[in-house]
């Protein structure tokens, strides 16, 4: 009896990571070549777009709420008025 070691084999996990780095390669290649070295994509560009994005946001939603504390105010103050204008009796 002779005891053989099993044959390494390729895995369908090893297949996806290879396919997987060899695209992110390839764009990373088409990306530099198509937007230039000045225009590539970093993550302190993304970085920043996503904090800009979010003070964006936050300005949207302050303006939101200062419309909708208006128009509460405004209503409040046309059913006072309304109440006031009632006969007593």
């Amino acid at each position: 009896m002779s005891i053989s070691e099993p044959h390494p084999t390729i895995g369908l996990t090893t297949i996806s990571r290879t396919v997987a780095s060899l695209a992110v390669g390839v764009v990373h290649t088409v990306e530099r070549a198509v937007v230039g070295e000045a225009r590539m994509r970093t993550a302190r560009g993304n970085a920043w777009e996503a904090v800009c994005a979010d003070r964006a946001r936050a300005d949207q939603r302050a303006e939101l709420n200062r419309l909708v504390a208006e128009l509460t105010a405004a209503r409040a103050a046309s059913r006072r008025a309304e109440w006031e204008r009632q006969p007593v009796g």
